[in-house]
């Protein structure tokens, strides 16, 4: 059992820094001193994590420390923390380690006796979930679904199930296929889309999964937190828009017409003829 107060004894410290996720005044006084006390200052992305720390006319050196290299990086930075340097860790926007690298780093430093604390800060994911009228005594943060079709889907099978809301973060480029999907498991649960929090142009779509997915991809612009109605304890029904929605899902991923009518009847437990039948009324061809 390891047992010290973080800001007094003889053990060194890691700062973890929360960033703002738009909006620089979001910034908190605490934050700003810190990072002008250090002595130096570990980030993911240097060139983005200088242009924050200019805006508040701090000048420090960096250390870069990324998902690529954070394995040698984390010696280097307890090593300085050892010698009795003050480091700080700051990502992007928000918090380190939430969607973001710094897991191993903090991993470390316990290992080598090393403290660790946090300036607090936005999170894109808890204002969001606030502000969506969700439950939010409850809730789930799955974070960004693997990239691989199979996986994410298994996934939000996976997910189906729990009763808790759910928080998704997902970008521009793969937005509309993520809604496809999640319309496609989930059905016509209600949802909310949070893009551009705390920036001039902050907005929440509100509707149900389906229509969401329905949505023009290039009104879909910058990071995004997708906020999603847990499940119900009634069993959900797999409407016609549930399989038209797999559908065009399997069939943007480059399957044939047969092999998406087959998935799509397996994935969601659905007669095939029902499914099949769909296919033919929604995109006017007969399967290959």
């Amino acid at each position: 059992m390891n047992r010290e107060l973080n800001f007094s004894g003889q053990s060194p410290i890691l700062t973890l820094v929360a960033t703002p996720i738009g909006n620089l005044q979001e910034f908190s006084p605490r934050a700003i001193e810190v990072l002008k006390e250090c002595d130096f200052v570990a980030a993911e992305d240097t060139r983005n994590s200088g242009k924050l720390l200019s805006s508040f006319g701090i000048e420090k050196p960096f250390i870069s420390c990324h998902e690529h290299n954070e394995e040698e990086a984390s010696e280097r930075i307890i090593s300085l923390l050892k010698e009795g340097k003050k480091v700080c860790y700051m990502s992007d926007a928000g918090y380190p380690l939430i969607s973001d690298p710094g897991g191993r780093l903090v991993a470390r430093c316990l290992e080598h006796n090393v403290k660790v604390t946090v300036t607090s800060g936005p999170s894109a994911a808890i204002n969001a979930l606030v502000c969506s009228g969700l439950d939010s005594n409850h809730f789930y943060f799955e974070g960004f679904l693997p990239p691989k079709e199979n996986e994410r889907n298994e996934e939000l099978r996976a997910l189906s199930v729990r009763k808790e809301t759910l928080i998704f973060y997902e970008s521009p480029h793969r937005i509309t296929r993520t809604l496809i999907a999640m319309a496609a498991v989930f059905g016509p649960r209600k949802a909310v889309i949070a893009r551009e929090l705390t920036k001039l142009h902050e907005e929440f779509i509100r509707g149900s999964l389906v229509e969401l997915a329905l949505e023009k991809e290039e009104t879909l612009k910058g990071e995004m937190v997708i906020i999603v109605e847990g499940a119900s304890s009634q069993k959900e029904e797999v409407t016609d828009n549930m399989i038209a929605l797999a559908l065009r899902d399997e069939l943007e991923y480059e399957r044939s017409g047969k092999e998406a009518v087959e998935v799509v009847a397996k994935n969601l437990g659905v007669k095939k003829n029902r499914v099949y039948s769909i296919y033919l009324r929604t995109f006017k061809t007969k399967v290959d």
